[in-house]
């Protein structure tokens, strides 16, 4: 289901893959080659909400804002199962591991890797390229190649994904 709220409308590219049950409504962007997977909830009803190019925002997943205060996801994030963000700054490349929960005015540097189960507190920022976990979540050391290459195969496999579910949609 797709809401505009007040004067407000969703722009979504149509290369978006949007699956069954998902609420998006109000001041929501949504970039090139997203997937956005079954039973999330994405409201753009207090603020903005800018959603980049090649993002998964994976089944079960809230995102919403506090007044004044936009979330921000870059290109290229992974967003995992059952992930709230609110109010947040997602940099190029992170991943968000399940059940996670990132708070208002954290920004998660670019290429960090969010363990999952987190709680990323208001205000925490975690730097590029370190992996934290915990909760709350404190950065336990550095992101390997090993945990690049991974993390790159899951925005491949899921922009891959999504494309082929899209190419199922009428």
């Amino acid at each position: 289901m797709i809401y505009p709220f007040k004067d407000k409308n969703p722009k979504i590219d149509p290369s978006v893959f949007i699956a069954d049950y998902v609420t998006i409504t109000g001041d929501v962007t949504i970039g090139e080659e997203t997937s956005i997977w079954f039973n999330s909830v994405i409201r753009g009803d207090v603020a903005p909400t800018y959603i980049g190019k090649r993002v998964s925002i994976q089944d079960l997943s809230c995102l919403h804002q506090s007044p004044n205060n936009p979330l921000i996801i870059e290109d290229e994030v992974t967003v995992g199962h059952q992930v709230t963000l609110h109010s947040c700054v997602i940099r190029k490349r992170a991943l968000i591991g399940m059940g996670s929960i990132i708070l208002d005015g954290a920004e998660i540097g670019e290429g960090a890797f969010i363990g999952a189960g987190s709680l990323v507190p208001p205000g925490k920022k975690i730097p590029p390229n370190s992996l934290a976990m915990g909760r709350p979540a404190k950065v336990v050391r550095e992101i390997t190649p090993e945990d690049r290459e991974d993390m790159d195969r899951i925005i491949r496999e899921y922009v891959e994904k999504g494309q082929y579910y899209k190419s199922l949609q009428k």
